[in-house]
């Protein structure tokens, strides 16, 4: 018998054909939800209705279960979970709308956050008022490679933990998922300051947003701890898409041409087993849409509503990451070193390049 009626928001288009215009994440979602005993997805609201229709016809849902209208799908339905996989252009309309609703307990968001600080910020406050638990989707955080190199790293296998690298990636969308895994290993310290450069020369528009083509940026967390990301083009400075480097050793995640895990005391390195997991699956799925991290990352989500206790998917854990994103880009605007905590209302590198600042080629239609 289920506990919680799952309601989703943004299905997406199909998800078989998935681009930067749209992952379908709504059916990922609404597939770990399905997987979770505990739920039962009742619902999905689509502003395009024949991927409603389409979603719908995926998950058995009757027409009457199929909306437009979120707010009319909430009000109609009364879930106790609503799950937001829209654009992040509009992540906080949507999310601050299910928060005032009055019907949702919690609210599961996909990743990134939002399009400017001022708006994830808000998100977490407006939730947090109304006792509504709110989530972001960063689900990478359960893959095994990621929490064995977390274990190691708790169990003193390197020494003290000097630095995060990171190779992987970009720095906004990719980054929502990297600088998190970062705040992790730093036991989700805050930031003190961030330090950034960026190239954007050739046009790169992703869910509505401006992406940079290459990224430097670097930051240290109160505990003194640093991290780094090269993003983009030429971004292959490490042998490995994740390094920690602690007083005593290494543990490198994703190694080129090596395995997935590994640890290293100078010359001396030996691979960890992840049962065959990687940065992006699980090597066992049976999941149709997607991997059984979406399905932890909900275990994660369900248990927070069970227990009263914060899923390290929250909000609040979540503007860690976005802070250090939107220092970054605002340290490039400045040509400087942003100190925390951030303000600014706006995205800084959709701001430069609409002043003109920043003027890269427009990609061929």
């Amino acid at each position: 018998m289920n506990t919680y009626d799952v309601a989703i928001i943004g299905a997406g288009p199909d998800p078989s054909n998935p681009s930067v215009d749209g992952f379908a994440m709504g059916y990922r979602h609404a597939e770990g939800f399905e997987n979770d005993d505990r739920c039962e997805v009742v619902g999905v609201a689509d502003i395009v209705p024949e991927n409603a229709a389409a979603f719908a016809d995926a998950f058995d849902l009757p027409e009457r279960a199929v909306y437009e209208d979120y707010e009319q799908m909430l009000a109609e339905l009364d879930p106790d979970i609503a799950s937001v996989a829209v654009p992040p252009a509009v992540h906080h309309d949507v999310v601050v709308g299910c928060a005032r609703s009055g019907t949702v307990d919690a609210v599961h968001c996909e990743k990134p956050m939002a399009t400017n600080w001022a708006d994830a910020r808000s998100m977490v406050q407006e939730c947090w008022r109304r006792d509504v638990q709110v989530t972001f989707n960063r689900q990478r955080r359960f893959g095994k490679p990621f929490v064995e190199a977390k274990r190691l790293l708790d169990a003193g296998e390197i020494g003290d933990l000097q630095r995060v690298e990171i190779t992987w990636g970009d720095f906004y969308d990719t980054g929502a998922h990297t600088i998190d895994l970062a705040g992790m290993f730093t036991d989700e310290h805050g930031a003190e300051w961030v330090l950034a450069a960026l190239d954007y020369r050739d046009e790169d528009v992703r869910f509505g947003t401006h992406q940079e083509n290459q990224m430097w940026a670097q930051w240290r967390y109160e505990n003194g701890v640093y991290g780094t990301l090269s993003g983009g083009e030429g971004s292959d400075f490490a042998d490995a898409a994740f390094v920690l480097r602690g007083t005593d050793g290494e543990i490198r995640i994703d190694v080129t041409d090596g395995p997935m895990l590994e640890v290293a005391h100078g010359s001396d390195r030996r691979a960890v087993d992840v049962d065959g997991e990687t940065m992006h699956a699980t090597g066992a799925e049976t999941d149709r849409y997607g991997s059984a991290f979406q399905d932890r990352a909900v275990t994660a989500v369900v248990d927070g509503l069970d227990t009263g206790t914060e899923p390290t998917l929250s909000g609040r854990i979540g503007l860690n990451t976005a802070e250090i994103i939107f220092a970054g880009y605002e340290s490039v605007r400045r040509t400087g070193r942003v100190d925390l905590p951030a303000d600014g209302d706006d995205h800084p590198l959709e701001a430069m390049v609409a002043s003109g600042r920043l003027t890269p080629e427009p990609a061929d239609e």
